[in-house]
């Protein structure tokens, strides 16, 4: 007689169970915690300290208006890009501490990434306009922006923003509020897995070569021919001395860009190289931390370059100090000291070094009369 025993109870369930599926490590709630408080607190420093440098700029600005040149004018569409920025960092702050992630719907989502885009492009493309009329200026005794043709720096500065909306389009397309996973929370990201759509990953590259590697590049070896020109300058000092004042406002501006949003771009490249290999790798909520830290950085730019005109240009320092204090403030020539627009003239004898100081005394008293 054969005995079959009956296997009951726990023996019955031979599949295995994934208890990583439901278990929620307490080391994730407090990554998340921390999280949820840090970065909504960086965002609120930089949209204070940034909407208060920028007010100021922009006030600054305005007050000169009957002695603008061409170096406000690059400057007015650095800040105003910028400004753009901070007005949508209460929107990325409520994302990162909410409990439902992003609340404001598709178009807010969208709108609010292609302004984050077009900041960046703007900056740099901005300041390869800027570094480069600085190079030419020092090379060939020419200038990319004269007086003579101000349309032209509008025209730059135009393109620019053109550019940078033509660059946005995948966000545009691909960017929205979805769910990640089986999340309940709604994030504003790429709604497909970058392995999944083959545009969508093109339109990646399309940022990382366009967007990013080749201004990049452009720009680093701008400001590289920049610091080789300065030293075969000419004997003049005080030729040289302006230029150097000029190249110690622009290679500090192009130095913090880069440290802001480097972080950012290089994390968003490793995210496109692994696709949705991160998530078998386990590293997805890792790159997501990244992701959202480093554009925090990026975002701080947007603070920090007021802060930089404050401490290197001395005209604008004096004309916003003044401005607090309610005091009559010197119509000064430049306030930024970037050059922009300058007439690099050559070499000239002692006469014609006198008649030249004689009109330029001329033309400061006119300007003092205006102010």
């Amino acid at each position: 007689m054969d005995i079959e025993p009956e296997l009951d109870g726990l023996f019955l369930h031979n599949s295995t169970y994934d208890y990583d599926e439901d278990y929620v490590y307490e080391e994730d709630i407090e990554t998340k915690g921390s999280r949820a408080v840090l970065i909504p607190l960086l965002y609120s420093v930089v949209l204070v300290v940034g909407l208060l440098g920028n007010g100021l700029l922009l006030a600054v600005l305005a007050q000169k208006r009957r002695s603008w040149s061409l170096s406000d004018t690059f400057i007015l569409h650095l800040s105003v890009s910028d400004v753009l920025l901070l007005v949508t960092l209460p929107f990325w702050a409520a994302q990162a501490g909410q409990y439902c992630g992003w609340c404001f719907g598709g178009f807010l989502c969208k709108i609010s990434a292609v302004i984050f885009k077009i900041n960046f492009y703007c900056g740099i493309l901005l300041l390869f306009c800027i570094s480069l009329d600085c190079y030419l200026s020092m090379a060939g005794a020419t200038r990319l922006y004269s007086y003579k043709r101000p349309r032209l720096a509008h025209i730059s500065c135009l393109l620019v923003w053109l550019t940078s909306l033509i660059l946005t389009i995948p966000d545009w397309v691909y960017v929205g509020a979805t769910k990640r996973m089986a999340q309940e929370k709604r994030w504003c990201v790429y709604n497909n897995p970058l392995s999944e759509s083959h545009w969508q990953l093109v339109s990646r590259m399309f940022h990382h070569t366009l967007g990013f590697l080749l201004p990049a590049a452009a720009l680093i070896f701008c400001c590289v021919l920049i610091l080789l020109r300065l030293q075969q300058s000419s004997k003049d000092l005080q030729k040289k001395k302006k230029k150097e004042k000029a190249v110690m406002v622009i290679l500090p501006l192009v130095a913090v860009f880069f440290l802001c949003w480097m972080p950012y771009n290089f994390t968003l490249i490793v995210e496109t190289s692994r696709g949705s290999n991160s998530k078998e790798n386990g590293d997805s909520s890792s790159l997501r931390t990244a992701l959202m830290v480093t554009s925090v950085l990026g975002c701080s730019h947007a603070c920090l370059r007021p802060l930089l005109y404050l401490g290197l240009c001395g005209n604008f320092k004096k004309r916003a100090l003044a401005m607090l204090r309610c005091a009559p403030a010197e119509c000064e020539s430049s306030l930024w000291e970037l050059g922009v627009g300058k007439e690099t003239l050559p070499e000239q004898s002692p006469e014609e070094e006198e008649e030249l100081n004689q009109k330029k005394s001329d033309n400061q008293l006119a300007q003092s009369n205006q102010c």
